[in-house]
């Protein structure tokens, strides 16, 4: 950030500050106060201008002045440091007790005492220390109904429960020992047991298929293969971590402690613009009074503030994912956040530990973090938060992916991969190409238009490379990812309502608050703005025209709700590297297929591949370009990439994320063949491969029936064998031949005959049986350059003689045949 930058927050600061003054809420001015005067001593360090630095430094001191006023006042209300401690220790009973009627409504009778127990002992410790009598009152209150609870489901008799109610009274700093007795009750994560359908009695659940509860899981086994399981293993060490698979067990996840939990994990690594700021890790209770995890009954998409960490990506689709809980009365992104009420609701946790439910690498994945947050200088908080100043869900979102990210040290990603990881819901990407002959906007800006009112889809939009001066006069970001709020059409002109993460620096162009000419009254009415009241305020929200938006920003990121659908399924697998040629060009019979069979009628079904990251390197420079490509070859092994050409050819990005879409109509083909392709195999990859459809359908891996394989190095066509194709009877009969056996009882063996030679060559096989009373000469029909693979089904037992040739005699090199078989067989050259 630049002195400009610095400035601007301290004004966005300074403003926010003077309203809560005014308004009597001192804790929040004191903390804008402090932040406008943080961010004018940074300006004045980086300005060029000493007389504009000495003012900035002036104004800062004023409003640290007022700052201090104010924390004069409120030193003055409280007290003393007691009454705070108290009120953590409440608050802890309190959360004990709402877990222990959570468990106690749910069935889990000896959670559900464990935890009225724990609410009992914390109870009588805080009401032995604290002087308040308000507060004991309280602490009385919840320790009895904690107490006669647990009594009930122990079975304890009303006159000794009256008794022990009375002996606590009397000996305030005792417990009941009927209480303190009770023991061994699997509260702990290695301990728990939960029964669910198909799960035997104290089993770990298996894991699941589909993490959207309404998708029906078809298309094959409901179990993970031995290779699968390898697979989520392998990728749930991300950055040097463990990140295991969300399970239903972990909902039963222990959040209350002895002592505030710290995460064994230890404190996240700073950027370096945070080290430079940095002054202490600190908790919420030692900087707000009465820290709740959401504000009010809803989250707020305009109380989301990016600060140095650069994530101005994840940022936006916090704001997108607010906005649709907002809009739609879903809970979206704050349903991931645990611990939860009755009402599933996420609450702040006085013991310090939260769990959050990311989709990473193929699957929901398990992290638990603690609630300590970077502090600067000046009491400022060195992440992304909310400006209502007690509010918690966003640093601590931001906290746990930062985590799996490898700390706030974050390179950057885009919407799509954080949206994903927030929400699951299903990521696209949608180049802007107006140059392109087959872009087409208007198109996808009624798309857009559509389905975001309907709460299908969230957007984000991120610019390109700008120059300086085309970003300064535009006011927008180079490579900066913008939430997309709202997608209008009045009067004709298409319309798209924008926030930047930053909350601050809005677009100046066509229909921004600066724009004097196009708002008419009636736009100005239809979308409830005004520019004049606009100006006043920048929190980094603007409208901007489509076509502007087609010339300044590069690129629609996407995230689909799963329920547009009603069926899913997904495959973990590995591809090894070294598994076929390096590159794509000629023969892709050993990458990765499937098969796909779909039911009848209209429809769509989606494909979505999705390449696990484990290093944070990986995603500095992800040089791995992956996608699918579609085939309407009856489900069958593809050997050549052109040959027939794909129904869909996708197009090779180096995202972890690529989604196919196949629309379906009543006469479309019903098998197709999916292949997984790479631009260059240089490493081992590990993906997920899953399909959405709102029709039933079958996915499974084209299985590999060759179990036995031979190869021929040494081949070669020379002098006067180099006989040519067949049209040349009296030189093809000098051709190399290799006579082979298949040994086997059966008639429906499968054989695949692979060749390869030099690329100016026209080449081919025949396969010519002996016993030519049963069987005619086979071959592998047109001559291919460099790579010609014949594959064979239902081939009878027997010998047979396979001939390699050029298409035209007296081309001589060098050639590599392998043949391979599901049955045994013998190899020999006979000629």
């Amino acid at each position: 950030m630049n002195a400009q930058d610095f400035f601007m927050n301290a004004q966005t600061s300074a403003e926010l500050a003077v309203r809560f003054d005014t308004s009597g809420q001192l804790p929040a001015a004191l903390y804008y106060y402090e932040d406008a005067a943080s961010h004018l001593r940074y300006a004045a360090e980086l300005i060029e201008d000493k007389e504009m630095g000495t003012s900035w430094l002036r104004k800062a001191s004023e409003y640290h002045e007022r700052s201090q006023g104010i924390q004069q006042q409120l030193q003055a209300a409280k007290c003393n440091s007691q009454q705070s401690e108290d009120l953590q220790q409440l608050q802890r009973c309190r959360f004990l007790f709402g877990h222990a009627l959570d468990a106690d409504e749910a069935g889990l009778k000896e959670e559900a005492i464990e935890l009225y127990t724990q609410a009992v002992e914390l109870s009588i410790k805080a009401r032995a220390v604290t002087k308040d009598p308000e507060q004991q009152e309280k602490l009385n209150t919840l320790l009895h109904r904690a107490l006669e609870r647990a009594e009930t489901l122990k079975g304890i008799s009303p006159a000794e429960a009256a008794v022990s109610s009375e002996a606590s009274k009397t000996s305030p700093s005792s417990t009941p020992s009927h209480i303190t007795n009770v023991q061994n009750i699997s509260g702990k994560i290695g301990n728990l047991t939960l029964k669910s359908p198909g799960s035997p009695s104290g089993s770990h659940p298996p894991l699941h298929r589909g993490f959207s509860a309404h998708l029906k899981v078809v298309g094959g086994s409901n179990t993970y293969t031995e290779e699968e399981k390898r697979v989520l293993l392998s990728t749930s060490r991300i950055n040097e971590r463990e990140y295991v698979p969300f399970m239903s067990i972990d909902l039963k996840e222990k959040f209350q402690y002895a002592i505030p939990f710290s995460d064994k994990d230890g404190f996240l690594a700073l950027s370096p613009k945070q080290r430079s700021a940095f002054d202490r890790w600190a908790r919420p209770i030692d900087y707000c009074e009465d820290p709740v995890m959401v504000f009010g009954s809803q989250v707020d998409p305009y109380s989301i503030k990016q600060t140095i960490v650069s994530d101005c990506s994840f940022v936006a689709s916090l704001a997108i994912g607010a906005l649709y809980e907002r809009r739609f009365k879903k809970r979206l992104i704050t349903s991931i956040i645990y611990p939860k009420n009755r009402q599933k609701e996420p609450v702040y946790n006085p013991f310090g530990k939260y769990m959050i439910k990311l989709h990473i690498n193929g699957v929901p994945r398990k992290v638990i973090i603690d609630d300590s947050l970077p502090v600067g200088r000046h009491g400022e908080l060195l992440c992304s938060y909310s400006i209502n100043r007690n509010e918690l869900w966003i640093s601590l979102l931001e906290k746990a992916y930062m985590k799996v990210m490898g700390g706030y040290n974050f390179p950057g990603s885009n919407s799509n991969i954080d949206l994903h990881a927030l929400t699951g819901w299903i990521p696209e990407r949608k180049p802007l190409l107006p140059k392109e002959p087959d872009f087409n906007g208007d198109a996808l800006f009624d798309m857009l238009l559509s389905h975001i009112q309907k709460g299908n889809v969230l957007a984000t939009v991120a610019t390109g490379e700008l120059s300086e001066l085309e970003a300064e006069r535009a006011g927008l970001v180079p490579t900066h990812a913008y939430a997309v709020l709202d997608v209008r059409r009045v009067n004709g002109v298409r319309l798209m309502k924008l926030k930047n993460p930053w909350s601050h620096l809005r677009w100046r162009g066509n229909y921004s608050e600066l724009d004097t000419q196009h708002w008419t009254k009636e736009m100005k009415e239809t979308l409830g703005f005004n520019p004049d009241s606009a100006a006043m305020f920048d929190n980094g929200v603007f409208w901007i025209d489509y076509e502007s938006i087609l010339r300044f920003y590069d690129v629609f990121y996407l995230n689909w709700d799963p329920q547009m659908f009603q069926y899913t399924y997904c495959i973990h697998q590995s591809w090894k590297a070294g598994t076929g040629p390096i590159k794509d060009a000629y023969n892709i019979g050993d990458n990765p297929q499937f098969r796909l069979e779909v039911g009848p009628g209209q429809g769509a079904v989606w494909i979505l591949l999705t390449r696990h990251i484990t290093n944070i390197q990986d995603f500095k420079e992800n040089r791995e370009f992956i996608t699918v490509l579609v085939y309407k070859t009856e489900g069958k092994r593809v050997y050549y990439p052109y040959d027939p050409p794909p129904f869909i050819d996708g197009v090779r990005i180096n995202s972890p994320h690529y989604l196919c879409k196949i629309k379906l109509s009543e006469n479309s083909a019903r098998k197709y063949t999916l292949v997984v392709s790479q631009y260059e195999k240089m490493h081992t990859i590990y993906y997920t491969l899953r399909a959405y459809a709102t029709c039933p359908f079958k996915l499974e891996p084209i299985r590999n029936p060759y179990v036995h394989t031979k190869e021929v190095t040494d081949g070669q066509w020379k002098g006067t064998s180099a006989g040519g194709c067949g049209n040349h009877p009296d030189t093809y009969l000098h051709n190399p031949r290799y006579q082979l056996v298949l040994e086997s009882p059966h008639n429906n063996n499968q054989l695949l005959l692979d060749l390869k030679g030099p690329k100016q060559f026209q080449m081919g096989l025949d396969l010519i049986p002996h016993d030519s009373s049963s069987n005619k000469k086979r071959s592998s029909g047109l001559f291919r350059s460099g790579f010609v693979a014949f594959e064979i089904e239902d081939l009878p037992s027997g010998t047979y003689d396979i001939v390699p040739s050029t298409f035209q005699p007296g081309q001589e090199g060098p050639f590599i045949l392998t043949v391979k078989s599901s049955c045994h067989f013998k190899l020999g050259r006979i000629q």
